[in-house]
């Protein structure tokens, strides 16, 4: 839940490309884009394919469980927000559908963090707009 102190870190811009993934992440649902025209999956959102350029594209749910794929522990940041949380593990996560995601890997220890790691999203409610996907141990 958005804590009742202000959140001190940058917070994301929200425009039409990526509105349907951070109104997903409010209701505590992760999705992803597909192609309509050639499959492709996707993660960041964007408007058009990368692989064939078509914006024939449908939002589909993530089943939230996937792995660490890398990650490096950060034992310094100066900067507002991050120094109150050292360390912390920043990570991308492939996702079981396929894409990855830069996430932080939460609720372990930083050392117990392993390429490989099941891994499962809790969302963080970081404002009253807006939600963060981050990733715990699998249960």
């Amino acid at each position: 839940m958005a804590e009742s102190k202000p959140y001190k870190k940058p917070l994301p811009r929200v425009d039409e490309e990526s509105r349907g993934y951070w109104e997903a992440l409010a209701r505590h649902q992760l999705y992803f884009q597909r192609c309509r025209d050639c499959g492709t999956k996707r993660f960041y959102p964007r408007a058009l394919c990368p692989r064939c350029l078509s914006s024939s594209t449908e939002w589909v749910r993530a089943s939230g469980r996937g792995a660490v794929y890398s990650f490096t522990v950060t034992h310094q940041n100066q900067a507002p927000g991050f120094r109150e949380e050292l360390p912390y593990v920043l990570a991308i996560v492939e996702l079981d559908e396929g894409v990855r995601i830069m996430t932080n890997v939460v609720g372990c220890a930083p050392d117990a963090i392993r390429i490989g790691m099941r891994v499962e999203v809790v969302f963080d409610d970081v404002t009253a707009e807006i939600t963060l996907p981050k990733f715990r141990p699998a249960a």
